[in-house]
């Protein structure tokens, strides 16, 4: 018996069952695409900025080292994070808002959502059993990926998934873990991102109460040049331990109080155990509020962004007129070989846009408008 024949068995494997989520999401190949797809800078723009990919290690490694101090699933919280992204379109925000746009505009009420698209993925789109599709992954990390944080009824879901996912009760406390370090993570990197860029300085940020308490660390270290990567590195480093400290105190008698929940048992009503305190929420949501004015409505993000959004618009139009463009197996789910398995060419199209990187839609746009 070779040593891999007696791990055919699930029973018999030496992985948690949320070790094996995890693994299974890795090599996806949804996951890879993350590297090729934005954060806030376009992929092409240069090596140091942050991609998907890059922002969903960070996103699984500060909810891993939160999850294992308050005694919680570690391996659930990181294959929750390493997933939470992976519906997300070419362009960022934009690229998924413009899919929105142009499905609902065709009469296509339920539109496109990157969580549920994220669920999906996981679920549907990746194939890679004969018997069925998507991961096969837990209920757990399959929840947390759907709802996040919060109760995740919408319109559009199909009864069934009501029906299994309590959509009513908020997810797993593991869940809400990734949701806040998903919120920690790309605050601080958005800024490391934005000064390196030369897009934003510390001295915009400076009216924020709690970027004024992390320069005020770094500077007590010794190290004053604003500018320099290693400050750039040291506040960061100070504010992701600011927030995750905080996080700790806060939520770790509230978490042993629930008993330690997993899945879908707490009601909307009951305040998820998850948090800070309130003047530091207070001061997360203004610096996020001073983010989104100085650096993602910036012109030159701005001008990226709307190019992107053309790319999403172009790239929709072309393949609902000709639906040849597909490649051969999104063709293949057009054709009616029965019942369960035909997917109306509207979401065939939209599966197809949003699991392009930005770089790939960029040059198919480039190369169908004759802009090679």
């Amino acid at each position: 018996m070779q040593p891999y024949e007696r791990f055919f068995r699930v029973e018999d494997d030496f992985r948690s069952p949320y070790s094996r989520d995890r693994d299974r999401i890795i090599h996806s190949g949804s996951f890879r695409k993350l590297e090729y797809k934005t954060q806030v800078f376009l992929n092409h723009e240069g090596d140091f900025f942050r991609t998907r990919l890059t922002h969903s290690i960070e996103v699984s490694q500060i909810a891993r080292s939160i999850s294992n101090n308050l005694g919680l699933e570690e391996s659930l919280a990181e294959s929750i994070a390493l997933a939470h992204d992976l519906g997300h379109t070419p362009f960022g925000h934009i690229g998924g808002d413009t899919l929105d746009e142009c499905l609902k505009k065709d009469g296509f009420a339920n539109g496109f959502e990157h969580n549920f698209q994220s669920f999906r993925v996981v679920s549907s789109l990746e194939k890679r059993y004969k018997a069925f599709d998507g991961l096969n992954l837990t209920f757990a990390t399959l929840e947390g990926i759907l709802k996040h944080s919060y109760p995740y009824k919408k319109s559009f879901l199909p009864a069934s998934i009501d029906e299994r996912f309590h959509l009513s009760t908020h997810p797993s406390i593991e869940a809400m873990v990734v949701d806040r370090a998903d919120e920690i993570a790309y605050i601080s990197h958005d800024i490391d991102d934005g000064i390196n860029s030369g897009l934003i300085t510390f001295d915009d940020l400076k009216e924020s109460e709690l970027v004024s308490l992390i320069l005020q660390k770094v500077h007590d270290e010794g190290i004053d040049e604003e500018n320099d990567e290693m400050f750039r590195y040291r506040f960061s480093s100070h504010l992701i331990n600011h927030l995750v400290y905080s996080l700790l105190e806060y939520s770790k008698h509230k978490v042993h109080a629930n008993g330690g929940v997993l899945s879908a048992v707490i009601d909307a009503k009951q305040e998820i155990p998850i948090g800070m305190e309130k003047e530091l929420e207070t001061q997360i949501k203004k610096l996020k509020k001073l983010l989104f004015t100085k650096l993602y409505q910036s012109k030159e993000i701005t001008r990226k962004m709307f190019a992107g959004k053309q790319a999403i618009k172009g790239l929709y139009n072309a393949l609902m007129e000709d639906e040849k463009i597909l490649p051969v197996y999104y063709r293949e789910l057009l054709k009616p070989k029965n019942s369960l398995h035909v997917r109306a060419k509207h979401r065939v199209v939209a599966d197809y846009i949003a699991s392009m990187s930005d770089r790939y839609a960029l040059k198919l746009y480039n190369e169908l408008y004759g802009r090679i």
